[in-house]
């Protein structure tokens, strides 16, 4: 393929320039170049031959018909040519051609340029150099291709896959290309990528586990559910669907996986809790679960705290968290310690509602007589509530030096009684009661305005009510 009338010969074109190690170039050598010049119609390159190469500007375009590349920068080409004045170079065969040149591209694996006429049976029909070839749907693109009539009209690269019969049965791939092209793109990405650097991408599956992001085509990161926020997550998709663009930190990075977080792009709150809480302060919050010794409520996104169980309620023993909260609930609470080192907050409802025992000197006098409710009848005495969260306790004792004890004694859980205090301890939390007798002053007068009948004139009167029915 020499030109006898130029003085340059094929053994000239064929040696390495610089007088380093032989190497020889033929057709359909796939080689990485470098721009040297761009002219208006042409891209020159170094081929590291004593002679350069070119390559027409119209191949290297972008679908904006603008050329994004520049002196300097390497491209990847196949050789089309050789001859004294100069290597042509291309990125697939295309135009008109002999069999023996797509012959020679499925042996070599250069890519030819090919434009789809029509949608068959199975994939499309595709014309290349002129001559009829075929594209199984498997192999049209990376992801399966929905609507084959979107490519039609268009030109694209393929592969040779299979050449038979002569040529008379040639099967393309547009998806080996493609992969090979992602390949370059995932191994270039890769090396820009490392742990402790925040990276952005598209969530493409979500799961009960977590959230599988794509960084760059053919590369995922997953964000397992406890990264994806510093506040408690109990569905992934509560925060994230399919098609949301996010940022996130790498916080592990292997050849086989890339794990993500997106709570570390922003500061952790535990960090500065104590500048925005502190032990008194009264704020409502959301339970977000209960357990056997409590509930837990969020103050704010990625702060929980802790109501224990003895901190639910002065009203009433809780046995259960759930008889005072249930998740979801908004709760009034008191903060009692604030613990930022060791990521803890203790919390309480009781303390915010208020303590019943405060003052109590003053709301039951001694010897006022009051209405309370039978709660719990013990041989050594009664239990009555005076109001939620006060009940005091009437010895067997007293109960005994009551006028008519054994009117009393027929009252059951649940009946109301005319009691008054005989003592207060407010630090131990008692009260000392016994009944409120018909001879008391006080009694007298409480009856009166209350319109309460003694234990004795209730049972008559219940009686002859019954009677009367």
């Amino acid at each position: 393929m020499s030109d006898e009338n130029n003085s340059t010969t094929m053994a000239d074109l064929l040696k390495e320039y610089d007088g380093k190690e032989k190497k020889r170039l033929h057709v359909g050598d796939k080689v990485r170049v470098e721009i040297i010049s761009i002219s208006k119609d042409t891209v020159f390159v170094d081929t590291g031959m004593k002679i350069d190469g070119t390559v027409e500007i119209a191949e290297l375009l972008d679908e904006n018909g603008s050329l994004p590349y520049s002196v300097g920068d390497m491209l990847e080409l196949y050789v089309m040519s050789i001859r004294s004045r100069g290597i042509v170079l291309s990125r697939a065969l295309s135009g008109i051609g002999g069999m023996n040149m797509l012959e020679e591209a499925y042996e070599k694996g250069i890519p030819v340029e090919g434009k789809v006429k029509s949608v068959v049976k199975g994939g499309l029909e595709v014309e290349v150099m002129k001559r009829r070839t075929f594209c199984p749907a498997s192999q049209v693109d990376i992801k399966y291709a929905g609507n084959l009539e979107d490519f039609v009209g268009k030109s694209f690269n393929f592969l040779i896959t299979e050449f038979a019969e002569e040529g008379r049965n040639i099967i393309l791939s547009r998806r080996v290309l493609l992969e090979q092209e992602q390949e370059k793109t995932k191994a270039a990405f890769r090396q820009d990528l490392a742990e402790g650097s925040s990276v952005t991408g598209r969530v493409v599956r979500v799961m009960p586990f977590g959230a599988f992001v794509e960084l760059t085509p053919g590369i995922e990161g997953l964000i397992p559910i406890s990264e994806l926020g510093w506040a408690r997550v109990d569905k992934v998709e509560d925060l994230l669907h399919e098609g949301d663009m996010v940022t996130a930190r790498i916080i592990t990075l292997t050849p086989e996986k890339i794990t993500l977080s997106v709570k570390q792009v922003s500061a952790d709150p535990w960090d500065s809790v104590s500048d925005r809480f502190a032990a008194g302060q009264k704020l409502k919050g959301k339970v977000t679960r209960l357990a056997k010794f409590g509930a837990f409520v969020e103050l704010e996104p990625g702060i929980e705290g802790l109501v224990h169980i003895s901190e639910m309620s002065y009203l009433k023993r809780i046995n259960n968290p759930s008889e005072v909260a249930k998740p979801g609930d908004i709760a009034d609470i008191m903060i009692k310690e604030v613990d930022g080192e060791n990521r803890k907050i203790s919390l309480s409802i009781k303390d915010a509602e208020g303590d019943p025992w405060i003052g109590i000197d003053d709301k039951y006098p001694l010897g006022k007589p009051v209405t309370g409710i039978i709660e719990k009848k013990e041989r050594f005495g009664w239990f009555i509530q005076l109001e939620p969260g006060i009940t005091g306790l009437m010895p067997k004792s007293r109960i005994d030096k009551a006028p008519d004890p054994s009117v009393i004694e027929k009252l059951s859980a649940g009946d109301k009684i005319i009691v008054k205090a005989e003592e207060i301890n407010a630090n131990e939390r008692k009260i000392t009661l016994a009944p409120a007798g018909e001879g008391d002053d006080d009694w007298k007068q409480y009856a009166t305005e209350t319109k309460i009948m003694s234990p004795l004139a209730a049972k008559l009167q219940a009686a002859m009510d019954k009677k009367k029915k």
